[in-house]
């Protein structure tokens, strides 16, 4: 029964289960300690995530659950002092009654074919088994909204080990981006140049989205959607600011691939792979 640990803060635990095959879990955000997982020789502390969380890496569903159980609750050396864990039960225990909301297009990104007939095929066999399923919910955050404002804030975590040298080509080029803007290359420039003040407000509008995700789990139990918007692709050697990814036959920015992993891991939700 082999099992692993990971970190997800862009997908690093779903982006392997998509493409591999294997099973990975990315937790709600602080549900698992992410102390003693910094690099070798650093002193193991207590870490809060802002974006970032550590899971369970596994074959089977069941494994991950496993792992779970073990890993999850507050250090005991923080937030333990005071709090004990407390996951509720779950709500249904056949899976007729879960109701199930189905996305598999994106605003900012296109999805490949092979990943949506992946999705609907899964639909179908749910439909089959008496699952409610719906393809839309007014109740839904919006989406392009949750992408923009994840990719800035995924930058500006990063921001902080940027090299000075780097940092001011890219803040040269902030600056050069017009108002208008919008793309997903651009919100990362933004982020990789924002001010603490711009952190603060961009961190706002990030709670106001994940305040409206209750709101949908009234009458929703789960979501589906895609992890990355393709299968497995060869790695590109080129330097990373210039690669291209081809989905069906339209080449996008290699970065805008993760448009689908911010869904979650904005506002602190669980997601599975």
């Amino acid at each position: 029964m082999p099992l692993e640990l990971g970190s997800d803060i862009g997908g690093s635990l779903r982006e392997p289960a998509h493409f591999c095959g294997i099973f990975a879990h990315k937790p709600s955000l602080d549900l698992v300690p992410q102390r003693g997982s910094g690099p070798p020789q650093t002193r193991a502390i207590p870490v809060r995530g802002d974006l970032s969380v550590a899971g369970p890496m596994a074959r089977s569903a069941a494994d991950l659950a496993l792992e779970l159980e073990v890993l999850a609750g507050p250090d005991e050396l923080s937030e333990g002092i005071g709090y004990k864990l407390a996951l509720p039960q779950p709500r249904h225990e056949k899976l007729e009654n879960i109701r199930v909301l189905v996305i598999d297009t994106h605003p900012l990104c296109p999805t490949a074919s092979s990943i949506v007939s992946a999705l609907n095929s899964l639909t179908e066999q749910l439909a089959k088994r008496g699952c409610q399923v719906v393809r839309e919910s007014p109740k839904l955050p919006d989406l392009a909204l949750t992408t923009r404002i994840y990719f800035e804030l995924l930058a500006a975590f990063f921001a902080a080990d940027l090299p000075p040298e780097v940092h001011e080509r890219v803040e040269a080029a902030a600056k050069s981006l017009s108002a208008d803007n919008q793309s997903l290359a651009a919100a990362n420039l933004r982020g990789l140049t924002m001010s603490h003040v711009d952190w603060v407000q961009k961190s706002r509008i990030r709670s106001g989205l994940r305040a409206r995700w209750p709101a949908l789990f009234e009458d929703i139990d789960v979501v589906l959607c895609p992890p990355m918007p393709t299968p497995a692709f060869p790695h590109d050697h080129a330097p990373q600011r210039t690669r291209q990814l081809d989905i069906d036959g339209k080449m996008v920015p290699y970065g805008d691939q993760k448009a689908w992993i911010g869904v979650a891991t904005l506002t602190g939700l669980p997601a599975m792979d």
